[in-house]
């Protein structure tokens, strides 16, 4: 549950299975089936650790100590560390003789600024962080951490869910991140309006204002523009509000991908070529959201879907694959496994239209 507590059942599986690979060494062995001409890395939170009993969160937040490990980890593995505005031609071009590595970070979060950012210029990384333009303005909704604060200071959580209200237990560790994962799992597969309209009433249940959690953990238009004038820092877009796009309708998709593109480079003065789908799973980006990301002028868009990049002069631009580093594996074994590709070893085999 967290950093050193017991793992979900799930984790403890991934965990065993990184630990199997490098065991084997199919780290090394595989390498050549699997790394293909390279991968782009997924960030959230880089911040100091904070060992809380109750962090259904914990996944989206590694330490700056394992930040530095996975460019340590990079270099030493020979994959070089590039900028996203590089990747098309290492993927449509000449791929090269060497793998390489984008690193992107997701929503644009103050301790990306005040951890990541100083760390990155000392080692002379490029990297990428995705702004939601909503988020940067000072408003919007956190709602999968509105959701944990709640439910970590109460004993008791009432929502109301398909018109009626739900009650459920969260005195002890075990409920509460039961309701977790419980009320997580619906907010997200249901409808957008169910998602806010449920939220917006939680919140005002527990009195918890959600422009204040926005201000308090992302970065405003004044810190991003400052971030900027580092040459090795690339702004992208991740929309004006941070939606599950495959719940919108057509005009709002339309909206929050191209009106954030048309936002964000107003508020920042320069263009913004790269875009990351938030959530980006299958069943929160697809092939409306892709053909509208290529068409609103992006060179490029990203997922969450895990896997590894292989060059063709074919490839698809705009739902290209991450590869997630989790903060509940922050080992050696784990990084090995993923920035290998063995860990990713049945899309390497047989490699989707979407991957090329």
């Amino acid at each position: 549950m967290t950093q050193n507590g017991t793992l979900p059942a799930r984790h403890r599986l991934f965990r065993s299975g990184f630990a199997a690979i490098n065991a084997i060494g199919a780290d090394r062995w595989l390498r050549p089936f699997t790394l293909g001409a390279g991968m782009i890395l997924m960030f959230h939170h880089v911040r100091p650790w904070q060992d809380k009993a109750f962090a259904p969160n914990a996944s989206l937040e590694i330490t700056p100590e394992f930040l530095a490990l996975t460019v340590k980890i990079l270099r030493r593995e020979g994959i070089d560390i590039i900028s996203l505005d590089d990747v098309a031609q290492r993927i449509m071009g000449n791929p090269g003789e060497r793998p390489f590595a984008v690193m992107t970070f997701d929503d644009g979060y103050r301790d990306n600024l005040e951890h990541a950012a100083p760390l990155l210029r000392a080692l002379d990384v490029p990297w990428t962080l995705y702004v939601v333009d909503g988020f940067a303005s000072g408003r919007g909704s956190l709602w999968w951490l509105d959701l944990e604060r709640v439910i970590a200071a109460a004993n008791e959580v009432s929502i109301f869910l398909a018109g009626k209200l739900q009650t459920y237990q969260t005195t002890s560790l075990k409920q509460k991140y039961a309701t977790f994962d419980a009320l997580h799992r619906r907010l997200k597969t249901g409808s957008e309006e169910q998602l806010h309209r449920a939220m917006d009433e939680l919140r005002q249940r527990y009195e918890l204002d959600p422009n204040s959690v926005v201000r308090e953990l992302c970065a405003d238009w004044n810190e991003l523009r400052s971030l900027a004038k580092d040459p090795n820092v690339t702004i992208g877009a991740h929309t004006l509000t941070h939606p599950i796009l495959t719940q919108c309708d057509a005009r709002k998709v339309e909206a929050e991908i191209a009106l954030s593109k048309d936002a964000i480079e107003m508020r920042m003065g320069r263009p913004i070529r790269h875009f990351a789908f938030p959530h980006g799973d299958a069943a929160s980006a697809g092939a409306r959201e892709f053909r509208l990301s290529r068409e609103s002028g992006y060179d490029t868009a990203v997922t969450t879907q895990p896997g590894h990049i292989f060059a063709s002069p074919t490839a698809d631009l705009w739902s290209l694959p991450r590869v997630s580093i989790n903060g509940l594996h922050q080992t050696e074994n784990a990084l090995r496994a993923l920035l290998s590709g063995a860990a990713f070893l049945p899309q390497a085999i047989l490699p989707s239209k979407r991957r090329a």
